[in-house]
């Protein structure tokens, strides 16, 4: 090896290897989820590209959960060794500088070497935003919300939110969930649901708006997802909300753990990855805003 190499090798050998753990944010509309895939846009391949243009990664980014196309995240967790010999703040603030502004980092610790934002989290939590039409019944009703569309499901008629709440209670528990997703190859359907409850956003705000909506909001949160699962009970709570589905068909559904039993999953763009959770002692984000002894923040 010539010597300028030499040099060079030793250089770039004396400079520390990071193993950095990001809170990250994302709106995934023009986006075909999260995991990298050849050709088209994701949230992983675009963190990978950002990261590239000012610093040295040494290994791919790993997310804690790999979120669909369509779907956004106000908490999803990532992970990466990057070659860096400055600050935190100072690799957060950069790697915002080159993100596109639909992906924010929102935090940024080191973590040990132990960690894995997938593997060692222990639950995550996911919310379902949908947006119910106020229209009067006597008016004709309009199909879409263009102030809500990106974020939340479009509702055009009001919904049975308590009958919602006594299905979504079936949930609770461990159960086989076969028929409301799809597991990765040899996994098991089995999950442990914690939280299954819907609420309506209620504002302080006076009415301005001649026809105000009703903003609702289902958080669930469990041990694991498996594919398109938050969406497909979403979508089988909706059928009851319509009164199109009794609490004994979703019951029924359940118990058949056949996945043609389910109705059509819900948009992706309601879904929102809010929170990953850790065991105490290894959560990298305990308020989820970054703000961590330790840790870097967005000024």
């Amino acid at each position: 090896m010539p010597r300028a190499a030499r040099v060079a090798q030793v250089v770039v050998d004396a400079i520390p290897t990071l193993y950095a753990c990001a809170l990250v944010a994302y709106d995934g509309t023009a986006y075909h989820g999260f995991q990298y895939q050849v050709g088209v846009p994701t949230i992983q391949g675009t963190l990978e590209e950002a990261l590239q243009r000012f610093a040295e990664p040494v290994s791919r980014v790993v997310g804690a959960g790999r979120t669909d196309a369509g779907v956004h995240a106000s908490g999803q967790v990532v992970a990466v060794r990057v070659r860096w010999r400055h600050s935190l703040e100072s690799l957060l603030q950069a790697w915002n500088a080159h993100l596109p502004a639909d992906i924010s980092v929102r935090g940024l610790v080191q973590v040990p070497e132990g960690f894995h934002p997938r593997f060692s989290a222990v639950a995550r939590t996911y919310r379902y935003w949908v947006y119910v039409d106020g229209t009067p019944a006597t008016l004709p009703r309009p199909r879409r919300s263009p102030l809500t569309d990106r974020y939340a499901l479009f509702e055009p008629r009001p919904l049975d939110v308590d009958r919602m709440n006594q299905a979504a209670a079936l949930l609770r528990g461990q159960h086989d969930f076969a028929t409301f997703g799809q597991p990765t190859q040899g996994d098991s359907t089995v999950r442990r649901v914690d939280q299954a409850e819907w609420q309506v956003v209620e504002t302080n705000l006076t009415p301005l708006d001649p026809f105000p909506g009703q903003h609702l909001v289902f958080t669930v949160t469990a041990n694991g997802f498996l594919r398109q699962m938050v969406r497909a009970l979403v979508g089988a709570l909706l059928e009851v909300g319509r009164g199109r589905w009794s609490l004994e068909m979703l019951e029924s559904a359940l118990q058949a753990r056949d996945r043609s039993q389910a109705p059509p999953p819900a948009s992706p763009a309601g879904l929102v990855l809010e929170r990953v959770h850790y065991p105490p002692g290894l959560a990298p984000f305990d308020g989820g805003d970054g703000s961590v002894p330790g840790g870097a923040r967005p000024a």
